[in-house]
């Protein structure tokens, strides 16, 4: 018979998998960590891991997802701290600083070497729609915030700037001395479209 766990017992082991897992992905990537890491990490029985994930998988892109809402969250209040005075010049840097973070973590080696696309590709196809449909709510709640955005295709402004995102797969193809200059053209030209509401 399964051990049974009080609530706050059960948040302390989910949250102390999520916390070993990022570092996992950090240093071993999606391949090498595997369940039996995970539960030495957090010191718990293989089968209690299965209480709360049906695969590494499925708490693996439970991290992602919550490095994916982290950014937006910090969008928002980055937005909501300007009080009304944004334009198109604001909108570029603070995507250009939620770009960066992401290429300091663990994700940008987590999208170069493959690994998401493998996750991807394990998880079951309704859980992987996730990703997608987040990051257009994502795209579709930035647009609400902003008055200045009128008449703005979300899905198709969120697709530019995932395209954008995955630029950072090719800085060396693309010339790692002006990267970074190139990637804030990009990106002021999806945002001055979004301003004037052109897709």
């Amino acid at each position: 018979m399964p051990k049974t766990f009080s609530e706050s017992e059960r948040e302390y082991i989910k949250q102390r998998l999520k916390e070993e897992a990022k570092l996992c992905l950090t240093q071993f990537g999606v391949r090498k960590t595997t369940v039996d890491e995970l539960v030495k990490r957090v010191k718990i029985p293989k089968g209690t891991f299965y209480l709360f994930y049906e695969s590494k998988e499925l708490l693996l892109f439970e991290v992602f997802l919550a490095f994916h809402d982290e950014i937006q969250a910090k969008l928002i209040s980055d937005i909501t701290a300007l009080n009304g005075e944004l334009d198109a010049q604001k909108f570029t840097q603070l995507i250009w600083g939620l770009y960066k973070m992401v290429e300091e973590s663990f994700m940008l080696q987590f999208l170069t070497n493959g690994e998401m696309e493998l996750l991807i590709r394990k998880l079951p196809p309704e859980v992987a729609k996730i990703h997608t449909e987040k990051d257009d709510f994502s795209v579709e709640k930035l647009i609400s915030l902003v008055p200045k955005m009128k008449n703005v295709d979300g899905k198709a402004f969120s697709a530019a700037l995932r395209g954008i995102f995955l630029a950072m797969l090719y800085k060396h193809e693309i010339g790692e001395e002006i990267f970074n200059d190139a990637l804030k053209i990009m990106i002021h030209g999806v945002v001055i479209q979004m301003f004037e509401g052109e897709a």
